[in-house]
């Protein structure tokens, strides 16, 4: 062969080798492409999928958190009810205990004065006895003997007592009835004989027997009403009965 065709001819096959070998890289070059590529397509299938997975977590979170926001919800507005039930109820409760309180306090025996003493007495047997002194005030005399007698026995033993005699036997004799005025005057003397009312009392007495024409048994009581109680005003007045007694 002619030695430039042998030069052609290796000329040629070293630029044939040369572009087979171009093209094979160019291949390779697109299969890697090609396969990262795919891989970044794989990733962002998986990282959508698990994209997908955390939201649909999320939504179940969500729901099973509005789900227990109305559970609370219900719950608060159920103990809502119930505290306005407990609040309604304490508040009757407090008002029935004043009611009671009040009617307590309204029966509390408290102190008063009548006739110069002092003790407890109920707002019951108070209002009675003022009852009775007044219709007495009132020159009622007769209805106040009713009245005086039944405080007396009502009231036996009430610090009332000793007065509600006294005004009884004074009762008694504006009406003239002299006998059961002694009687009760003899009954207050006995069961408080240091009674400030005690020596008008035995006054009283005096003054009953002078009525009934007792005169012996009259200046026999004035004499032991100013042995008895000699600084009075009473056992005063008594002197000077006794000396016209004489």
């Amino acid at each position: 062969m002619h030695p430039w065709r042998q030069a052609a001819l290796a000329a040629f096959v070293l630029c044939a080798s040369a572009g087979a070998q171009a093209a094979l890289f160019e291949d390779d070059e697109a299969r890697r492409a090609i396969l990262d590529l795919r891989q970044r397509v794989e990733a962002v299938r998986q990282q959508a999928e698990a994209g997908t997975q955390e939201n649909a977590q999320l939504r179940r979170s969500l729901v099973e958190l509005q789900q227990q926001i109305d559970g609370l919800r219900g719950e608060l507005a159920r103990m809502t009810g119930q505290n306005e039930q407990l609040t309604r109820q304490l508040s009757e409760m407090q008002q029935r205990q004043a009611d009671i309180d009040n009617k307590l306090k309204e029966n509390e025996p408290t102190q008063v004065s009548v006739d110069g003493r002092e003790f407890s007495a109920d707002p019951k047997e108070k209002a009675d006895f003022d009852a009775a002194l007044g219709v007495f005030r009132a020159g009622q005399f007769a209805q106040a003997q009713t009245a005086f007698a039944d405080f007396v026995k009502r009231y036996p033993r009430s610090g009332y007592a000793p007065s509600a005699l006294y005004w009884l036997g004074n009762a008694q004799y504006a009406t003239r009835n002299y006998a059961e005025a002694i009687a009760n005057f003899r009954s207050m003397l006995s069961t408080a004989p240091d009674h400030p009312k005690a020596p008008e009392a035995v006054l009283s007495i005096a003054n009953c027997q002078i009525e009934l024409k007792d005169t012996r048994a009259a200046r026999r009581t004035l004499e032991d009403l100013v042995k008895a109680y000699p600084q009075s005003e009473a056992a005063q007045a008594g002197r000077e009965r006794l000396s016209r007694l004489r």
